[in-house]
């Protein structure tokens, strides 16, 4: 059975679909935040910080998480890791993430 994932990016401000949308961080008290915003939301969200991030000051950058959605994935695709993983009998879920030792082991056969 072949299956098609279709992902669609989605403004949360606007709820319009876009390919331009991306994902930003912020955090406030301590509380770290995530948004998805095309562009010219993105400005207006910067716009209205800026007096607040020109007077404050600034204490480190903050940790960035490396599981963002639309990153560039070094290897293959998890899909791709579990289609060899299950040629090459061994067990892997159809979701979730592929443990270490399947990656592992696929890097040492390519």
């Amino acid at each position: 059975m072949a299956q098609k994932i279709v992902t669609v990016f989605t403004d949360d401000l606007t709820g319009k679909e876009s390919d331009a949308v991306q994902t930003h961080t912020f955090s406030l008290d301590g509380v770290n935040y995530e948004i998805d915003l095309a562009s010219e939301n993105y400005d207006k969200l910067f716009d209205a910080l800026a007096p607040f991030i020109d007077s404050g000051r600034k204490t480190g950058r903050a940790k960035v998480s490396r599981g963002s959605r639309r990153g560039a994935v070094d290897g293959p695709s998890a899909e791709e890791l579990r289609a060899w993983a299950r040629e090459n009998n061994y067990q892997v879920n159809d979701r979730g993430r592929v443990p270490a030792s399947i990656r592992e082991a696929y890097e040492k056969a390519h």
